[in-house]
């Protein structure tokens, strides 16, 4: 079986679109290469970071135009420069 492990301070985020194909009002599909990329995704692996605030599973927003997209066993991932992670999003409780 094989993994991904992020290294050099990386993370490695699931970027798998399984959204329905984009459409515009007039009904023009826009193709994958046309979208806008999420700004956000879920942590798949984090490399080796004394005092990370993210591990696996956070859901985090990012730099829209950073890190490199990849695809691994038929899933699609983006290796992401952990200084491009901007914000971690928590559940709280309601008050």
């Amino acid at each position: 079986m094989k993994e991904l492990m992020p290294v050099n301070q990386h993370v490695i985020l699931d970027f798998s679109d399984k959204a329905e194909p984009q459409v515009t009002a007039g009904g023009i599909i826009i193709p994958d290469t046309a979208r806008e990329k999420p700004k956000f995704a879920r942590i798949t692996a984090v490399a080796t970071i004394e005092n990370a605030e993210v591990k696996p599973g956070d859901l985090v927003i990012f730099k829209p135009y950073g890190g490199t997209e990849i695809s691994f066993e038929g899933k699609k991932y983006l290796v992401l420069p952990y200084a491009d992670i901007l914000a971690k999003i928590i559940e709280t409780e309601a008050i």
